[in-house]
């Protein structure tokens, strides 16, 4: 009896080894994202998990104000240089800072003790 691992679970394990992976259907080379088991618009299964470049654009972001003495933060929609958009946060930059089209780069973090993909402000322009 083989055990199935649905997307979304595989997704968040890849995620809590600090990686960012991305579905690509292996026909197209056209990426996926959110986990899926077929590919929108095609119904396509043929999909395979790939690392991602970590590479992004800050598309639109949303700053969430908090009571002292918690902490605001961001919550973004970030495009990956893969093609496909993502909901994240974005660390270590301040509010004064974020400008739609900033190059930002993935890294491992966590969002209330549960890992997750942050972005933070990138070295150089974005890909």
């Amino acid at each position: 009896m083989s055990v199935v691992i649905h997307p979304e679970a595989e997704y968040a394990a890849f995620v809590a080894e600090g990686r960012l992976m991305l579905q690509r259907v292996r026909g197209t080379g056209e990426y996926v994202f959110f986990p899926r088991v077929a590919q929108p618009g095609t119904g396509n299964a043929d999909l395979e998990w790939v690392e991602a470049s970590g590479d992004g654009v800050l598309y639109s972001y949303t700053v969430t104000r908090n009571r002292p003495p918690a902490e605001d933060y961001v919550i973004a929609l970030v495009d990956l240089a893969e093609g496909v958009r993502m909901m994240s946060r974005i660390v270590d930059c301040d509010l004064a800072d974020l400008t739609i089209g900033m190059a930002l780069r993935a890294r491992a973090g966590a969002v209330d003790g549960t890992p997750a993909i942050l972005f933070a402000p990138a070295e150089g322009p974005a890909a």
